[in-house]
């Protein structure tokens, strides 16, 4: 079986920071947790567990020593918590997560009505709605964007990092259609973007395509819906023991990309794993 894996798969910036950051930190010893999980890989979660960083669901659980902020970043009270609690914060946010925050707090200042295009209940827009403050809310298609009466605001856009660019435009075509004044700002990562891009291209030249990453991850899934939007047969796998042999019967070129929390040692067992097969 050959397979092709996209020309951008796997680890971010932003996911190879937060751990360098952890893994700096758990050498120090002295008793390391991280604000759920570090990212939206569980593999990877369960191997910093194996090196003593627990994952803890709130600041109270965090007697004494360092805390983490997950790279998909925290709301603003979650940080005040700890810094009430005397907890040294090593903060792991992804750069470009802070950007988003920066500018809803800009957009907020300014009058503006915030508008998060993205998963509701996702960690990452959580964050950003608290740094927008309470008028923000989150849109996550374009059927929400129309229900809406926007006529006479002064709306301010932003995008959860890992939405897809034409998600987004969309949402914001119909608001600056409607409303009195729109400032958007395309706030999706260029590692996402770059990941999708591949995926999009490469799912056509291939039988089947696999993606490889958390089902929590919220990329991930994206990348998954671009390969079925393609009318490729899809596989969203976490790891090489998932494949069953029945899904490439019979086929000779299949994909493979991974989201961008996948480490390449995953990504490599699941090549060799299908290029095992006949």
């Amino acid at each position: 079986m050959r397979v092709i894996v996209a020309d951008q798969a796997g680890v971010c910036f932003g996911v190879k920071r937060a751990l360098d950051l952890v893994n700096k930190e758990a050498e120090k010893g002295g008793g390391l947790a991280t604000l759920g999980p570090l990212i939206h890989n569980p593999q990877v979660v369960k191997a910093l567990e194996e090196k003593g960083v627990r994952v803890v669901r709130s600041v109270e659980e965090v007697a004494h020593g360092a805390i983490v902020m997950p790279s998909h970043g925290v709301p603003r009270e979650v940080l005040l918590a700890a810094e009430d609690a005397g907890l040294r914060i090593v903060d792991a946010t992804c750069p470009f997560v802070a950007v988003v925050h920066r500018k809803v707090e800009e957009l907020a200042r300014n009058g503006y009505t915030v508008v998060v295009v993205g998963d509701a209940g996702h960690s990452e827009v959580k964050a950003i709605l608290s740094a927008a403050g309470k008028d923000a809310l989150v849109i996550s298609s374009a059927e929400e964007a129309r229900r809406i009466d926007w006529s006479g605001k002064k709306v301010g856009i932003v995008s959860q990092t890992t939405q897809t660019p034409e998600r987004f435009g969309e949402v914001v075509g119909i608001i600056a259609a409607r409303a009195r004044e729109v400032a958007a700002h395309n706030t999706i990562c260029y590692a996402t973007y770059d990941r999708q891009t591949a995926a999009r291209k490469l799912a056509p030249q291939v039988e089947a395509m696999f993606v490889v990453g958390g089902r929590n991850s919220a990329n991930t899934n994206r990348l998954v819906d671009i390969c079925r939007e393609s009318g490729v047969p899809t596989y969203h796998i976490e790891t090489a023991n998932e494949i069953r042999p029945e899904w490439v019967n019979g086929m000779h070129v299949v994909g493979l990309t991974a989201g961008a929390s996948t480490p390449e040692w995953i990504i490599d067992e699941v090549k060799a794993r299908l290029e095992e097969m006949n």
